[in-house]
This record gives C-alpha cells, sequence and structure tokens, in this order.
C-alpha cells in the first residue's frame, strides 16, 4: 500500500501549485483545527476552497488550472482528492469544551462537496521552517561563542544591551510618573490628566506621544441614527422606496367634513414593492 507522501509525488505539477496556493495564506481560506486520531490537524471547509480559486489571488498564480466558475473549481477540487493531499472527514462533538477542537474522521466515501469538510494531510512549503531553524542554530553557535568575539564586537554588543536596557527602564519610568501624575490630578482637578494619552494605544511610535496631555474625559458613544422621513411632496414611488414598501396617504375625512371642514385624517396603505 503506497504512503502518503508516494501518493502526493505522483501528482502533477499543476495540481501540486494548485494546493500549494490553497495552503498559504494568500488563499484566505478559513482553516479550523480538529483531531484526528488524537493528533491535532487542519481541516478545512469545501466551500470555503471554491472561493479561493475564484478569488483574484488565484487568477495570479502562474502554471494552474483556470477556473471561472463553480462547477470547474469542484471538479478540479475533487480531481485532486485522489493524490491525498486532503481527505473528506465527517466533525463529530469537541473533544473538551465547547470550544475545543472537535473530532473529525476520515469516511470511506472521496467525494467533493461544498458543505463537506476536508482535513489537511499536505503541510505545504517547509523553506520557513528550516530557514527559521537555521537562523536559530546559528544564533545559539554565535552566543556560545561568544567569549572568542574579538573584543571590538563584544564591546559594542555591551553598548547595545546597556543601551536597550535604558529604553525599557525609560518607558516603564515614564508609564510610573504619568499613573502617579493621574492620580494626583483626580484629586484636585477631577476627572485628571493623562500625560501621553496614546503612550498604550495601538499607534505608530511618535503618534503614541501626540497629544503631550488630555483630560481623562470618557468618549460618548454613538447614538442610533434616526430614521430619515420621506421629504414632504414625494410622489408615492419616492415614499414607497422611503418607507420600505409603505406610503402614508393623507385623505380628507368626509364624515366630519361640514362639521370640522379642516380636519385631516392619515391612512396608512400597503403597495406591493415595485422593484421586485
Amino acid at each position: 500500500m503506497a504512503s502518503k507522501d508516494d501518493t502526493q509525488a505522483k501528482a502533477p505539477p499543476e495540481t501540486r501549485n494548485v494546493l500549494q496556493f490553497l495552503r498559504s495564506s494568500k488563499s484566505g481560506m478559513k482553516i479550523r483545527v480538529g483531531a484526528l486520531n488524537g493528533k491535532r490537524v487542519d481541516y478545512f471547509k469545501g466551500k470555503s476552497a471554491v472561493k479561493a480559486l475564484l478569488s483574484p489571488g488565484y487568477a495570479k498564480v502562474k502554471n494552474v488550472p483556470k477556473v471561472t466558475t463553480e462547477a470547474e473549481a469542484e471538479a478540479l477540487l475533487q480531481s485532486s482528492i485522489q493524490y491525498a493531499f486532503y481527505l473528506r472527514v465527517d466533525r463529530g462533538a469537541p473533544t473538551g469544551s465547547s470550544t475545543s477542537p472537535r473530532h473529525v474522521t476520515v469516511i470511506p466515501q472521496q467525494q467533493f462537496a461544498q458543505d463537506a469538510y476536508f482535513v489537511w494531510l499536505y503541510e505545504g512549503s517547509q523553506w520557513t521552517t528550516y530557514a527559521g531553524g537555521l537562523l536559530m542554530v546559528a544564533l545559539m553557535l554565535a552566543a556560545v561563542m561568544f567569549p572568542l568575539w574579538p573584543p571590538a564586537m563584544r564591546l559594542g554588543v555591551w553598548y547595545l544591551s546597556i543601551a536597550m536596557l535604558g529604553l525599557l527602564g525609560a518607558f516603564f519610568g515614564l508609564a510610573i510618573i504619568r499613573l502617579i501624575f493621574y492620580i494626583i490630578t483626580v484629586v484636585i482637578a477631577s476627572p485628571g490628566i493623562w500625560i501621553f494619552p496614546q503612550l498604550f494605544a495601538d499607534v505608530g511610535v511618535i503618534e503614541s506621544f501626540i497629544p503631550f496631555w488630555e483630560w481623562d474625559v470618557p468618549k460618548k458613544k454613538a447614538g442610533k441614527k434616526k430614521k430619515a422621513k420621506a421629504p414632504a411632496g414625494a410622489n408615492p414611488e419616492e415614499q414607497l422606496a422611503n418607507n420600505g414598501g409603505a406610503f402614508i396617504e393623507e385623505v380628507g375625512d368626509e364624515s366630519q367634513e361640514q362639521s370640522r371642514p379642516g380636519s385631516r385624517s392619515a391612512r396608512v396603505e400597503e403597495v406591493p414593492d415595485v422593484d421586485s
């Protein structure tokens, strides 16, 4: 019986390029985490793969089959199942709490469907993992061989570490000073003043120090927008569009026309949507 790697090696280059695109972050597919035979795996929904093959990102990939319709995408994904890059699974109950990964089980019927789930058996390109591992080994060797460095390099590293520690200490010192100043201003000048109010905000380095100070005033929540009224004098079609399928027509009150000639009443009339 052929192994998974042997089966994947039989895939044509075009099919492999398609699977590399789907496995990469460029595809935009929603990846879920499941448990297959006690091991954590990634799986996806068929609809997500079809959407990725119809996206503009796939159109820019070279040496891949052209896909313009959902039927072509489904046919391409069905033909790729035989190379065991992914397999159809049934999704079961969570392994623990409701937020834990779900159990997934490979089923015999390997037929592609948009509402089905498929587990990844292909890890994609691993060059970034290998490069990161080599870099980590090089850094560890450099740290171990630090006593053998030239004196100038060791002195430079010492100055650099002192500078980094100084910046870190200055940041924590500024955080403590602004907190103390805020507590003082809360007591003597409520509601209090923050120095560098954007210091811990998700902004750039320069924006973190702008403005210099700011009152600690809570931001007002945006109120609900009122529904716009139909303008006076609008025709029935315009009132229909503005009121969501109904318009208000003013008519005279015939029963009280003689006693109160100026009285008016409103009548709401439902009409069919002219756009449907």
